[in-house]
């Protein structure tokens, strides 16, 4: 006799699935699919992989496959087995199912110490333009398959461009209210980024959503409401700062806005916070990070490793620098940011501004310009986390704030692309000081990306370092005793990220990251390698840095756990596809 896939499923969420006919299905027992893990064989020994990496001017995405495993069909096939159209219902034999029940039975359970839970972003596209759940079919057997492998949770970006988009004060949570519906349904958390950027134009961005309309007809009347460089280009991916607290929305601030966008997602998801969704990531700038537009790919205006440029050419960023400079006794100073700083594609030395050698950023005028600069940019963090801090107050969530790593130029002096995005870090400053104590100040989460990078996989003339980046981060949240948690910058299914996370999640000393979120779900991930590797990366950070695991073991184990939830996981990248 053969389990259904209804079956199967409920067993390997950990809850009941019901039939179409709405009967709950028959299993003999609900398991929780992140205790089976046990490995295949007794006595292992562990042998040291080859660890040597080639240099690359981009970060390797190719499977990692280890040669001690022979279980798996090779990949091509597998990827072709992807591309098919869905078919009938997928069955498993009873010996499988009867050996999943005995691993269950035996009390392999997840280990509850001092790991990291993983959460995984979710496509951007998840609700649609219309506010509903884009491949609904496909999203509920990518949660199954995530839950099945020990994932804590998920995270997915609320579109202030589609929830409020038609007319101001009106609220459409129609696709999210399914969705966190369903995540609840599975067992799994969420993290939900307040999303107040426009998606489309940064690094990874496959759809375009605007701000919502009735912001940017504002904005097509007051272009200044958008960031300008100092060219007179506009940028529509985030309104700026310089305006947060004057009434150019339809007769309400940008801060109100967001505060009442918050307000109104505590109101209709007020039954699931604190146990479904448990951290509300607030968005402060494009691609929802705490940073000014200063590195825009959009029409190629710029290309990595360019040093970017300022953003404070709008008439209400230019009145503050104005106001600044008299304060100081230096009203000269205030009728334009540097003008030798070159432009977005430029390096360092290309530059009078950040030359290594009498450069501007290092003199007094520098030290004046890039304190008012990354200022405007810690206020508005203080300004919505205040608005924020007090909607979710006992509420039982989390707040956080992404950072960026920018990580390219971080060997020179001036550190110029932090510094046009705003973070006054230079080789005698310290940026990220600052913004790790606001943090901790409103009890925030400092969420930094790049956690994956290493430093000889960057480009060596751009003087990339990753690594050394990540750790001056670790070090100040650990100076402003701030919560941090981490992301991957770009999509990694190898091995060497995941290690690499692994190693980054566990710098501090007192205590490990509070979470990791990893980019993203997608059709590639369930792919057979990949998700073996996944399966492997999510116990290793579950275990903690306390934990002596021999890595041979631990991949015999996500081998053998592959191979007993194929089904599944096959299901849900099918349907991606779709």
């Amino acid at each position: 006799m053969a389990l259904s896939m209804t079956h199967q499923i409920g067993a390997l969420s950990g809850t009941p699935i019901t039939t179409e006919t709405g009967a709950v299905s028959d299993s003999t027992a609900t398991l929780n699919a992140s205790a089976v893990w046990k490995s295949p064989t007794a006595n292992l020994s562990c042998k040291i992989q080859n660890t040597d990496m080639v240099d690359a001017l981009s970060p390797p995405i190719s499977p990692c496959r280890s040669p001690v495993l022979n279980m798996r069909a090779d990949l091509s096939v597998a990827c072709r087995a992807f591309a098919t159209e869905a078919a009938a219902e997928t069955t498993t034999t009873i010996t499988e199912s009867e050996e999943y029940g005995q691993m269950y039975k035996q009390g392999v359970a997840q280990d509850k110490g001092n790991g990291v839970p993983v959460f995984v972003m979710m496509p951007l596209d998840t609700v649609s333009m219309s506010n509903t759940m884009n491949r609904k079919k496909a999203m509920d057997a990518s949660l199954r398959a995530l839950k099945s492998a020990g994932v804590e949770g998920i995270m997915v970006d609320v579109w202030w461009g589609l929830v409020e988009r038609d007319q101001p004060g009106h609220y459409n949570w129609g696709g999210y209210n399914e969705l966190l519906e369903m995540a609840k349904r599975h067992g799994l958390k969420v993290q939900a980024v307040m999303s107040f950027h426009q998606c489309g134009g940064n690094v990874g961005d496959s759809v375009t959503i605007p701000l919502p309309k009735w912001a940017g007809e504002e904005m097509e009347k007051d272009e200044d409401l958008a960031y300008t460089d100092q060219w007179g280009r506009r940028n529509y991916e985030y309104i700026s700062l310089g305006c947060d607290n004057l009434p150019v929305l339809k007769g309400r601030t940008p801060v109100q806005c967001y505060a009442d966008f918050m307000r109104a997602f505590r109101d209709n998801f007020k039954h699931l916070l604190g146990d479904t969704v448990v951290e509300i990531q607030v968005g402060m700038g494009p691609a929802g990070e705490l940073r000014f537009p200063s590195y825009p790919e959009l029409n190629g205006t710029w290309k990595f490793p360019g040093i970017g440029a300022f953003q404070c050419y709008d008439k209400y960023m230019l009145a503050s620098l104005q106001a600044a400079a008299e304060a100081a006794g230096k009203p000269e100073w205030g009728s334009t940011g540097p003008t030798d700083a070159g432009s977005y594609n430029n390096w360092p030395e290309d530059t009078n501004f950040f030359r290594k050698e009498g450069g501007g950023w290092n003199t007094t005028y520098g030290e004046f310009f890039l304190t008012w600069y990354s200022q405007m940019l810690l206020d508005h963090g203080e300004r919505i986390l205040t608005s924020a801090k007090s909607i979710f107050e006992s509420s039982g969530v989390k707040i956080s704030v992404k950072v960026a790593g920018i990580h390219w130029h971080y060997g020179t002096r001036s550190h110029a692309p932090e510094l046009t995005a705003g973070y006054y870090n230079t080789r005698f400053h310290d940026g990220y000081l600052p913004i790790a104590r606001m943090l901790a100040r409103h009890g925030a989460i400092f969420n930094f990306t790049c956690i994956e990078m290493r430093d000889h996989e960057q480009p060596q003339d751009a003087l990339c370092a990753p690594e050394k980046l990540v750790k001056q981060v670790t070090l100040a949240t650990q100076t402003a005793q701030v919560p941090l948690a981490g992301e991957n910058a770009l999509p990694r299914y190898d091995e060497r990220a995941h290690e690499q996370i692994l190693q980054a999640s566990s710098l501090n000393e007192d205590r490990e990251m509070c979470a990791f979120t990893y980019l993203r779900m997608n059709p590639t991930l369930f792919q057979d390698d990949n998700w073996r590797q996944f399966v492997s990366f999510v116990k290793k950070m579950k275990e903690g840095k306390g934990a002596e695991r021999c890595r041979e073991q631990v991949e015999r184990e996500a081998e053998h756990f592959v191979h007993v939830t194929q089904p599944l996981v096959k299901e849900a990248a099918v349907a991606l596809m779709h």
